[in-house]
């Protein structure tokens, strides 16, 4: 018997993405530290068009060659589950950094907490509001799931632009948030790790969004069924792991870092 895996062909994307990722980090150093911004640049668009091909691949695979079977699909979920858990690994140690401050101030910060002259935001204004817009959208992204596995290609679609349009919502929202706030980033530890674990959770709001709109365009061409919508499966995986770390990031620093 062949190898259950025979039906994919090796791509040179993951290698490659990995390359053009790297020079992002690295060009973000180059851009603060000598004002080069070139690097940096040429690596997100190395990653955009690589992640392109990625995907113009993994589709065709899946939905024009029929290449995945069950074993392959299997291979798919678990190296998803695994990017998962490398996201929650960095989520944590967002939290470590936050409570490592927070739990015990330092005499730099006042000994209290939030530190001295920091204006906190209000807990239960705009966080709120985005708390409760991110849950109405784990109810509206679940939606889209049964609505898939019953069969019901309308409501999917329905389910689906409701999810994108409280989406973008939140992210308009968090602009908004950011742009009255009285403090930056440089504003101490506290407005270190708070713009740090916001707004990479907003950057990963914005790749959700991104990875339900492929999966949007894809529902319009009719590649989900009943049986087969792994690709929506892993958007829908990923939307509800942003859903769970903005929980914890309103509890902790918004609600009890208040």
């Amino acid at each position: 018997m062949g190898h259950p895996f025979h039906l994919v062909e090796y791509s040179p994307w993951p290698i490659l993405g990995s390359f053009a990722i790297l020079c992002m980090p690295v060009g973000l150093v180059m851009f603060i530290k000598k004002g080069d911004i070139v690097l940096m640049t040429l690596g997100v668009i190395a990653t955009t068009i690589i992640s392109y091909l990625w995907w113009r691949d993994v589709v065709r695979e899946a939905t024009m060659q029929g290449f995945h079977s069950k074993q392959v699909v299997s291979g798919l979920k678990m190296g998803f589950i695994l990017f998962v858990v490398s996201e929650v690994c960095l989520f944590f140690s967002f939290f470590w950094a936050f409570f490592h401050s927070s739990l015990a101030p330092a005499f730099d910060l006042g000994s209290v907490w939030p530190p001295a002259g920091i204006a906190v935001l209000s807990p239960f204004q705009v966080p709120l509001l985005n708390t409760s817009v991110l849950l109405l959208s784990g109810v509206s992204i679940t939606w889209t799931h049964h609505s898939l596995e019953a069969g019901n290609h309308k409501s999917a679609i329905q389910g689906m632009m409701f999810t994108l349009g409280l989406g973008i919502y939140f992210l308009w929202l968090q602009y908004g948030e950011y742009a009255e706030t009285s403090f930056s980033i440089a504003d101490s530890v506290y407005g270190c790790t708070f713009f740090i674990a916001t707004g990479f959770h907003g950057m990963h709001v914005l790749v959700g969004v991104s990875f339900l709109t492929v999966c949007f365009a894809r529902m319009l061409s009719l590649h989900f069924d009943m049986n087969h919508h792994l690709g929506f499966l892993a958007a829908a995986w990923y939307w509800h792991f942003v859903d769970v770390v903005w929980l914890f990031l309103y509890v902790s620093i918004y609600w009890w870092g208040s």
